[in-house]
């Protein structure tokens, strides 16, 4: 098979259920079927949608297969009669779908897609956009609905077209009152829960920004695959960099500001580090606030590592596609400038090309940079200008001075070239100080010293004056040189403190994982990599390998780091070692919980038992104990009585003794199901048979679901129960149930006095009796039973606030019709979609 072409995947994208995925996949298929196409339908989920059905006819379908899972008939794409029947195209609804264990099935319909594809089938699939494994936790939040289908991104990214089936939400309300997406009983419940308004808008945009994104993708393939250097302004990207200085923030809200002007702009921010790592004059402390900034404006940190800042800047910037470039104004004054030449903005300008850049003012602009290059001392356009300048600046003085003669004396011409020299030295340092002075002494020698116009060095009073001045001068610059090698170092120092204190803080916070330091390591040293390992490998010349606490090692492979970068790396690995103890402790913390929590559980299990079953106990002994005396006649009503008393403490026993058994079961996994059709109509009767005052409403029509029936029976007695309790005295306890998206929704109702949203969290723990009015009967397992029960069945038990005061416990089943082995709270319309054109 290595010599068959592989299938090519096409989906239809949708936002929502009932957009028209399944509608628009069909039509699709019957297009190419009138043209000459192979194509067969694998598998269509209808919903009972006349629409849809009706676009099946003429097409060929495969037959599906039929299997039984827990007590249950369903059906599923036959995959192997599809690889049999071995056609051009093949229609697979439901791309998300949860196979039913057992038969030689793929756990997901995604992996059977992946298995006709590998033979050469093309496939045309839908999904909806909450079923993308990187989007769950997003549509959980939006609409409050789990998400237990998924597929992963990277499976319909790599599909060969992505086509986004798009409504606006009205139009799908509307479509949803007209019937073409669920059954009428259905309706008002969806388009008052899931349906809402701002849901679909929210998924809306989701889906187009997801599809957005592929788009771009594509782009960026094209782009890199036909070397495309040339900006394409598809959409505004603006990249804004960032040196960690205080102008940052200003940067960054106007370079956001610039991307907000077009509708999908992109905001990029970048910081280039220098390959030396420590070599920039960076504020940690400024980046780590300037990239949260970035975030919270909705845009992204990078962060690239390059000795020529100008040229990664622009080089970032055209990989990215960006069509704006934000920088700040040089903080350099203008002799600096003028001495040490233009600096990146002007540079990064003249290298732009077709991206706009912008050059933004700010508070800092010309006032000097606030930290000094860390590499070496001096620059390398100081280190040539010092000599120059030394030769240059003492002939320059000759002339003026030579203008001025006879107006100025002697001594304030040696005073003048003294400054002269102290000028190079804060230029080029000693060496070009030592040059200065010499070109100096000479000149003031010849034409400043009589006999002007010859050189008095036979003199011995001149020659004095000429080693004077040149100590003198060579003296005032070292002293100048030393303030200004004292004044960088300094500044290195605050620098380096400043980063190991940002450092320091994320890991004090745990705002780093082990990772994300070793990727800061690498960028601030400018690393090809760094990897911690246990043991000291075999290392070559390009490594270099640092302690990071105990049995740790930091190994770094890429430049050889200097012996002062090595102090400061020393102190990242101490960091870093430091974070390892802390992911240890955290780990031993792990392990230590579940003993702690089981301590509590015995704990509280020992006070609850303390009353709760001594008391049926003691009762039911009493009785015995009572009957069994022969020192006092009974009546046949007092016997009768003592005997009920008994077996109602041995019932209540039992009760107890039942309900801690099922607890631990529970706790362990091995808790026992039969889960079978069960109408709740046979459920009911026992199960509120102990509660006085119950209204049951809206069962005639609900169908059965699936459910261990004696399980349902406990959940449903104990949550009537406890809302008979807190139920004012004459109030019933309300039970009504509804069928919402393939599920039923039983809700047990009380008027109590409810719950504060800070005791919701409590309220399924075992041995407690959050907001009891009676304290005395009960282990408070009531409602932690009836949520472990539900959820051993495949379902929900979630508390809601009643409306007008009280809390509303919702049990939340599969219908048995519609039950699959991996329930969706979500509307199985979700997965496949065929509304009404």
């Amino acid at each position: 098979m290595n010599d068959v072409r592989r299938g090519r995947l096409k989906v239809y994208l949708g936002a929502a259920p009932g957009v028209g995925k399944t509608y628009r996949m069909l039509d699709e298929a019957r297009r190419r079927a009138s043209r000459g196409a192979d194509v067969v339908i694998g598998f269509v989920e209808c919903h009972g949608r006349r629409w849809t059905q009706a676009m099946c006819d003429d097409l060929e379908v495969v037959p599906r297969t039929r299997c039984g899972y827990r007590g249950g008939e369903f059906e599923e794409m036959d995959l192997g009669a599809v690889l049999e029947r071995r056609p051009r195209i093949a229609i697979v609804d439901e791309f998300a779908h949860t196979n039913i264990p057992g038969g030689g099935r793929s756990p997901k319909r995604w992996q059977d897609v992946e298995a006709l594809l590998a033979a050469g089938i093309d496939v045309i699939t839908a999904v909806n956009i909450q079923h993308l494994e990187s989007l769950k936790d997003v549509v959980e939040k939006i609409t409050g609905v789990p998400q237990h289908e998924t597929v992963p991104d990277e499976i319909v990214r790599r599909a060969q077209q992505i086509e986004l089936v798009d409504i606006p939400p009205e139009g799908l309300r509307r479509r949803m009152a007209h019937g073409n997406i669920y059954a009428p009983e259905k309706i008002d419940a969806a388009l008052a829960n899931y349906f809402r308004p701002g849901n679909l808008t929210a998924l809306r945009q989701l889906a187009l920004l997801w599809v957005a994104d592929r788009v771009d993708e594509a782009l960026q393939s094209y782009r890199a695959e036909h070397a495309i250097a040339k900006v394409w302004e598809t959409r505004e990207r603006v990249v804004v960099a960032l040196t960690g200085g205080p102008e940052g923030d200003t940067l960054v809200r106007r370079a956001a500001r610039i991307a907000d002007r077009s509708a999908g702009g992109d905001l990029l921010a970048v910081h280039v580090a220098r390959s030396d790592g420590l070599a920039a004059g960076v504020s940690h402390a400024s980046l780590a606030r300037q990239r949260r900034l970035v975030e919270d404006l909705g845009g992204s940190y990078h962060s690239v590592v390059g000795d020529d800042v100008a040229t990664a800047l622009v080089e970032f910037a055209r990989t990215e596609n960006a069509t704006q470039l934000v920088l700040g104004t040089s903080r350099r004054g203008r002799l600096e400038r003028f001495l040490t030449g233009p600096g990146t903005g002007e540079t990064v300008t003249e290298l732009s090309g077709d991206i706009d850049v912008h050059r933004v003012t700010h508070e800092r602009a010309g006032r000097g940079t606030l930290l000094p290059s860390r590499r070496r001392t001096l620059s390398t356009a100081r280190l040539i200008a010092g000599p120059v300048a030394g030769l240059v600046l003492p002939v320059l003085m000759t002339v003026a001075l030579a203008q001025a003669r006879g107006t100025v004396n002697l001594t304030s011409e040696a005073l003048l070239f003294l400054l002269a020299v102290v000028g190079v030295a804060c230029i080029g340092g000693v060496a070009s100080a030592v040059v200065a002075s010499v070109t100096a002494s000479l000149l003031l020698n010849y034409w400043f010293i009589p006999p002007i116009g010859a050189f008095t060095l036979d003199d011995p009073n001149a020659l004095v004056a000429v080693g004077v001045f040149a100590v003198v001068a060579a003296t005032v610059a070292a002293v100048v040189d030393r303030s200004l090698r004292l004044s960088r170092r300094a500044a290195r120092a605050t620098a380096e403190a400043e980063t190991m204190s940002s450092l320091a803080g994320s890991i004090v916070r745990g705002g780093q994982t082990i990772p994300a330091l070793l990727e800061r390591t690498r960028e601030t040293f400018g690393m090809d990599s760094v990897e911690l390992v246990d043991e000291v490998p075999d290392t070559d010349s390009a490594s270099t390998v640092v302690p990071a606490g105990p049995g740790n090692h930091l190994v770094l492979r890429g430049r050889t780091p200097s012996s002062s970068e090595r102090r400061v790396l020393a102190a990242f690995a101490a960091h870093v070692g430091s974070a390892v103890e802390r992911a240890r402790l955290a780990e031993a913390a792990a392990e230590v919980e579940p003993v702690r929590a089981a301590d509590r559980m015995r704990t509280a299990l020992l006070r609850a038992v303390g009353h709760d079953l001594r008391t049926p106990l003691a009762a039911g002994w009493a009785a015995v104990t009572s009957l069994r005396s022969r020192d006092v006649q009974f009546s046949a009503e007092d016997r009768d009585e003592l005997l009920a008393t008994a077996d109602e403490s041995m019932a209540k026993l039992s009760r107890l003794v039942e309900n801690l058994l099922d607890l631990s079961r529970l706790e362990a996994g091995v808790l026992t199901l039969n889960l079978r059709s069960t109408a709740l109509e046979e459920v009911l009767p026992a199960a509120l048979a102990d509660v006085p005052d119950v209204d049951v409403r809206d069962l005639e029509d609900l169908p059965p679901v699936l459910a261990d029936p004696p399980l349902l029976e406990r959940v449903i007695a104990n949550l009537a129960g406890n809302a008979a309790r807190h139920s004012p005295s004459g109030t019933p306890v309300l039970v009504t149930a509804s069928v919402l998206a393939g599920r039923a929704e039983l809700r047990v109702v009380d008027r109590g006095p409810g719950l504060p949203p800070t005791g919701r969290d409590r309220l399924f723990e075992p041995f407690q009796r959050l907001g009891d009015t009676d304290n005395t009967t009960g282990l408070g397992l009531g409602l932690a039973l009836a949520r472990g029960l539900t959820e051993a069945m495949d379902g929900t038990l979630t508390p809601e606030d009643t409306p007008g005061g009280g809390l509303t416990m919702v049990v939340s089943l599969p219908l048995a019709e519609r039950a699959r082995p991996a329930p969706d709270p979500h509307p199985r319309g979700a997965q496949s979609v065929g509304g009404a054109p």
